[in-house]
């Protein structure tokens, strides 16, 4: 079984997170963005792991177990708010969705 160095994990879960970073950036439906996220997140886990394999710590397990715990909340009111929105606007599209914008950015525009 091959073993993997930590800058090989370390440069996995870089290319992971700009990939969840360029997905929240560019896309414009709300779950893919959540989607994005939850990429990103498991890439910030990865690191955290691949880093207290390298010292022999379980610190890295640990935050993994936060990170975890942050994406199942994060996924439960996203989805809440992903059906809220899609029964007042019936569309998941941001750009369509103009109740969130601010009177006074409007104005200035």
């Amino acid at each position: 079984m091959p073993s993997f160095t930590v800058h090989t994990v370390l440069i996995v879960s870089a290319v992971l997170f700009v990939l969840g970073l360029i997905g929240v950036l560019t896309r414009k439906n709300v779950i893919f963005m959540l989607i994005s996220v939850e990429i990103m997140l498991n890439a910030a886990g990865l690191a955290f792991v691949a880093a207290g394999a390298k010292w022999q710590q379980p610190d890295g397990q640990v935050m993994f177990l936060f990170i975890l715990a942050m994406a199942a909340a994060e996924v439960s009111i996203g989805l809440a708010l992903v059906l809220q929105i899609y029964h007042q606007h019936k569309t998941l599209d941001v750009e369509n969705i103009t109740a969130l914008k601010d009177e006074a950015v409007d104005e200035m525009v």
